[in-house]
């Protein structure tokens, strides 16, 4: 008898999710970190000045609960809508000077094996939340009419249809890999794909990626090179999402401007 696969609604029925009430919850979410956060962080005894002239080593310094805490807020800001890289943070948690696991034990393996269980799944759940929040805001947006007519496009059906084989992997292995566009996260929340798999898939994919990251900074002692490496990986892979809609720009204004200026040369008779 095969596994039942989770439930894909037809485009053209309702969707039965309540964006507003999701929001509140992440907001609740965000406040319950937010608050220790402050209140743990006033205690450390670092001022303002030292956030500011030298935050990669005043964060380097604080305690486990601080580091971790701004990392799940960190990521969970970070989706389609604010574009924030993620690698590097997860890095720098995993260097020897500030692994959240330092002091655990006295072999390297150990310590290196918790500080990439404790960075890999805080930072799952932080880009998790981040990904639920596309999921809903994508919603929003599909229930308008111009942008839910995508839906009836025959690339939309090809797409559709090919997400529908494995909607589960696919969305695990997008998770995986870094990409600057995830598409199959769009195609999820356009084809309805229930929530509570896309979370599952979304936290398996996120633990993968960012528990290699961690294992492999620590273990190899990278150091600062790590996040500042993710940094500029980060840059590049913006660029190139960024790039072709930036050159069609720029090659379209001169065609503008020509074809202004033959408009505006007096006719000849």
């Amino acid at each position: 008898m095969e596994a039942s696969k989770p439930r894909i609604l037809q485009p053209h029925l309702p969707d039965d999710i309540t964006v507003k009430h999701w929001l509140m919850l992440y907001g609740v979410l965000l406040v319950a970190a937010v608050v220790p956060l402050v209140i743990t962080a006033s205690g450390q005894g670092w001022s303002l000045s030292d956030w500011t002239n030298s935050p990669a080593e005043t964060f380097s310094q604080t305690n486990v609960v601080v580091k971790l805490l701004v990392t799940v807020i960190y990521l969970s800001l970070s989706g389609t809508f604010i574009p924030m890289p993620t690698g590097w943070i997860i890095a720098g948690l995993a260097t020897r000077e500030a692994a959240v696991a330092n002091g655990a034990s006295q072999s390297v393996l150990l310590v290196a094996i918790l500080t990439t269980l404790i960075v890999a799944g805080v930072g799952a759940i932080g880009s998790t939340l981040a990904n639920l929040n596309d999921y809903h805001l994508f919603t929003w947006m599909l229930r308008h009419h111009r942008i839910g007519s995508v839906r009836n496009t025959r690339t939309y059906h090809k797409a559709a249809k090919w997400f529908s084989r494995q909607p589960f992997f696919l969305i695990l292995v997008f998770n995986i890999v870094p990409i600057p566009v995830d598409f199959v996260r769009m195609l999820a929340t356009s084809h309805r794909y229930p929530r509570l798999p896309f979370a599952v898939a979304n936290f398996l994919g996120r633990f993968i990626r960012y528990g290699t990251i961690a294992f492999i900074t620590f273990w190899w002692d990278l150091g600062k090179a790590a996040p500042i490496a993710l940094l500029v990986l980060a840059a590049v892979l913006g660029a190139w999402r960024f790039a072709p809609r930036l050159a069609r720009k720029l090659l379209a204004r001169p065609s503008k401007m020509s074809a202004e200026g033959m408009a505006d040369r007096p006719a000849q008779e």
